[in-house]
């Protein structure tokens, strides 16, 4: 068995001196007479002269400023932080502009359309033609297009239509419930709906007019529905609809880019929390250009031609990242369907037929190919896989060898760690250093990131929380609607003042390795969807004969995610199989298929604080492992008596602290 720590891999001297992150180190000496000879002395000065290195990273890549910006960074304050104020530019520009005839834009696989090239003259004549309708239904600069669509290249068509326009783009996937999607969509008031009929996952189709029908009632500022139809009948009740082949049926033939100012908001992503709506973050159009620029050329070393696969619906920040490798010249390999369908060897043929050169996946993936016993690179020829990302939840050290095992021995294994909240990875790959089995090599470039413990001290070799101590462009603009930004500051900067905190668990070592244990909040991640506790307590508790409840999830290191829904029943009410199976349709139905609870538990009490709160965090720490003492103060109970239960519950897991 691997054992945490163990080295698996070094790059080799070729592969260093090929390394993009090189090239870039060799460029700064050249401009600017700066010498660094490795990358932690790179990452200290990007982390300390963060002007100057955003500033070079702007150069490096030629961003395409319409207007030059007149100052890099006005305060380093956060939250608040104004980057490249004055410039102008386009999101959407930037990705057209890698736009050649010898190599397609991506590639495209289903569950029901075998793989195909598409290519970068199909796809700008749709983006032009879609642009076109859009405009023509008076969609401009701010207006919001929403998308409850698969990971189909439609999709990427409508959020490059839309952001050629200077509009807003926000997406959720189409297994989302209908409330989990109101809840996202009526916070930002969508002017045009684009939406899939049907989606097909895991060999079995499901119809959506239902749920498209109940995103038109509850949606008043809706004024158009752009349909793509799978099944070629449109249900009665839906109302302004127009079809796919419609919009794109005009003779525009080129995109007119709107420019923009540098943090003009390019789209709205979700993280939901333990209490409200899920937060809609909004990003902008400067700050992810330069962000997706630097991680995916500098930190994943795409090189232009390479084929690059990251499995994601369009429900995950992952999607938006898939879409970026495009400013990186690389050809993004998209796949719609389920990743265990028919078989857990389904994306790796594909990775083989199509030449992936970069295969990005979940941690939770790679352990259900341990659980099948499966050897891809028996079964089909992975030689062109020069590297395997991880994220969505910490990979293991078994998980590790598994891929240098069964997928190749000379690749690079880079667990990365990141969020939606600035739409990227901030711990990374680094292609110029080892790699360590359970480790994430290091902090990106331009990313300080600490473990900081409870005093706000920054600590080596313990497990603290993960904060970033200076701004990124990439941070969140702001929250949808809150205008006060009283939400925003509540969710990253109540633990440390002007201190950014994540809400991950990270031990840092003295070589710079990172390793995750997982949320240090309660918000769930479950398969690379985070999902708000307050979400899955709406439908539970409008459950006739509960009364009350708690969720927790156990994921950890080295364990798979276990999502315990503790109920408080009604007085007379018993948890029978049919209130189990309520309790899973409706979330199902309502909030997604992946935050089914594993386990049904039935409680006396919900522990709660003085002011109110359900004890989450104290709870899921006690059950992780954590000393009791340490994990709950019961003087800030209001019901002390309910932990009893919850202490007895936890001698009965096996979970380690």
């Amino acid at each position: 068995m691997v054992q945490d720590g163990t080295k698996l891999w070094s790059p080799s001297d070729e592969l260093i001196q090929d390394a993009n992150i090189t090239h870039f180190m060799t460029w700064l000496n050249q401009q600017h007479g700066l010498q660094f000879d490795d990358y932690d002395t790179l990452w200290q000065w990007s982390v300390t002269e963060i002007e100057a290195f955003w500033e070079s990273i702007a150069a490096y890549f030629d961003l395409k400023f319409s207007t030059p910006p007149t100052t890099i960074l006005e305060s380093r304050q956060m939250p608040g932080a104004k980057w490249f104020t004055g410039a102008t530019l386009n999101y959407a520009e930037h990705i057209f502009r890698q736009a050649v005839e010898d190599r397609p834009m991506l590639l495209f696989q289903s569950e029901t359309t075998p793989l195909r090239d598409i290519s970068w003259q199909e796809m700008t004549l749709k983006t032009a033609k879609l642009a076109h309708t859009l405009r023509e239904l008076g969609v401009s600069k701010g207006d919001r297009v929403v998308g409850f669509i698969p990971n189909i290249p439609e999709a990427m068509v409508a959020m490059l239509a839309t952001t050629s326009l200077g509009a807003i783009w926000s997406t959720c996937s189409p297994d989302f419930g209908s409330r989990s999607v109101l809840d996202r969509f009526t916070q930002i008031e969508p002017k045009v709906l684009i939406a899939v009929d049907s989606y097909h996952y895991g060999g079995k189709r499901f119809e959506r007019q239902d749920v498209i029908a109940t995103l038109q009632q509850g949606l008043p500022t809706l004024e158009k529905t752009i349909l793509i139809s799978f099944t070629g009948a449109v249900d009665v009740t839906l109302t302004n609809i127009m079809q796919w082949d419609d919009a794109l049926n005009n003779d525009a033939t080129t995109i007119r880019f709107e420019q923009v100012p540098f943090e003009h908001p390019l789209w709205v992503l979700y993280s939901s929390g333990t209490t409200g709506q899920p937060k809609p973050i909004v990003h902008g159009h400067g700050g992810i250009l330069l962000e997706h620029y630097k991680e995916v050329a500098l930190q994943n070393n795409v090189k232009t031609g390479e084929r690059f696969f990251w499995y994601s619906s369009t429900g995950w920040m992952m999607w938006n990242y898939l879409v970026g490798t495009l400013l990186g010249g690389a050809i993004p390999v998209v796949y719609d369907g389920s990743p265990g369908y028919p078989d857990m060897n389904v994306l790796w043929k594909l990775a083989a037929d199509a030449g992936v050169s970069y295969f990005g996946t979940s941690a939770a993936f790679i352990s259900a190919c341990m659980k099948a016993e499966i050897t891809p690179n028996q079964s089909y020829d992975l030689t062109a896989i020069r590297g395997v990302g991880s994220t969505g939840s910490p990979l293991t050290a078994e998980g590790f060898g598994w891929i240098y095992e069964h997928i190749g021995q000379e690749l690079g294994v880079e667990s990365l760690s990141g969020g939606t909240d600035l739409c990227t990875a901030f711990v990374s790959g680094v292609p110029l250093k080892p790699i360590h089995a359970g480790e994430i090599q290091g902090a990106a470039l331009g990313a300080n990131v600490q473990a900081f413990n409870n005093n706000g001290e920054a600590v080596i070799d313990e497990m603290a929380e993960l904060v970033i101590t200076e701004p990124m462009p990439s941070m969140p603009l702001f929250f949808w609607g809150d205008d006060d930004m009283t939400r925003y500051k509540a969710s990253y900067f109540e633990m440390f003042p002007n201190i950014w905190r994540h809400g991950d668990w990270i031990k840092i070592n003295e070589r710079g390795g990172c390793v995750i244990y997982g949320r240090s909040d309660s918000t769930i991640n479950r398969q690379g969807i985070r999902m708000g506790t307050s979400e899955i307590y709406r439908v539970v508790e409008s459950i006739d004969g509960i009364f009350d409840s708690l969720v927790i999830d156990l994921e950890l290191l080295g364990r798979e995610s276990q999502l315990l829904l503790f109920v408080q029943l009604a007085k007379g009410a018993t948890l029978s199989d049919e209130m189990k199976n309520t309790i899973k349709q409706r979330l199902k139905t309502d909030v997604s298929p992946r935050h089914v609870p594993n386990q049904y538990i039935v409680v006396k009490d919900i522990p709660y604080t003085i002011s109110g709160k359900k004890m989450e965090v104290p709870i899921r720490r006690l059950l992780l492992g954590h000393d009791p003492k340490k994990a709950i103060n019961q003087g800030a109970m209001r019901n002390p008596d309910a932990l009893d239960f919850y202490l007895e519950f936890a001698k009965t897991l096996t979970v380690d602290s």
